[in-house]
């Protein structure tokens, strides 16, 4: 895959640990993580349910404060962190239009309405659903949804996409348009995609973190994670003999 630089930001993880309280005492949900997305990277994060995957990208959002260590991302004026995140399943406001959930964002960040109406047309054409602008969410298929997100999730303008199992309850045509969408964001943005499927994160990743119980057992390019990796758990999982 062609690594993209237009508008793409560097992530840099270093000893990342979450540590949540619960009744029958601290749960570890990662530990010591530390990696770095290079600008215009597409990175998959691979693991069992319950391996830290979908925190690590809740962390890397500011939705989450981490227990310890440091997340690197360059930051706009103001503070505001280049990311945007599309949560799993799709996040549509079903008493919206398809261009009004587009320009949510922008209007809670009190973009002008024409700013508004500039910025969502570009990304609902991006994503391909410029003829659907003024239908609503219950009168599109479910991948369509996911493209409402994720065109929603660009109009902010972000260096870093995140992505958590953006094509989980979707059929294999919905899935190879999402897949094609991504590849295309890629040569703009970084990337960082939560999947279940091997076999997709192997289509389109560059890099591949695989984590097991909180830590990052293996990462490097996928081609080496898939085809040689260096901890018998990777082999073990991709293989699917666990997980």
């Amino acid at each position: 895959m062609t690594v993209g630089t237009a508008a793409a930001a560097a992530i840099e993880v270093a000893g990342l640990t979450k540590v949540f309280p619960t009744a029958r005492g601290p749960t570890v949900a990662l530990q010591g993580v530390t990696f770095t997305v290079e600008p215009g990277q597409f990175c998959a994060l691979i693991g069992p349910s319950g391996c830290g995957k979908t925190t690590l990208l809740h962390i890397l959002a500011g939705l989450v404060p981490p227990t310890a260590g440091t997340v690197r991302l360059p930051r706009r004026q103001g503070g505001r962190l280049v990311t945007a995140i599309v949560f799993q399943g799709t996040s549509t406001l079903p008493w919206l239009t398809v261009r009004e959930n587009v320009a949510y964002g922008l209007r809670n960040m009190g973009v002008p309405a024409s700013g508004c109406v500039a910025r969502t047309d570009v990304q609902l054409a991006r994503v391909g659903l410029a003829a659907v602008a003024d239908r609503y969410p219950y009168q599109l298929s479910e991948g369509m949804r996911q493209r409402v997100s994720i065109a929603r999730a660009l109009a902010v303008e972000p260096e870093v996409l995140l992505l958590d199992e953006p094509c989980s309850a979707l059929d294999p045509i919905s899935t190879a348009r999402i897949e094609a969408l991504m590849e295309d964001l890629a040569r703009d943005y970084t990337l960082v995609i939560v999947t279940h499927n091997m076999q997709q994160a192997a289509r389109v990743s560059d890099v591949t973190a695989f984590l097991l119980d909180g830590e990052l057992v293996e990462w490097g390019t996928t081609e080496a994670v898939f085809t040689r990796p260096v901890d018998p758990r990777t082999e073990d999982y991709i293989a699917g003999r666990f997980g």
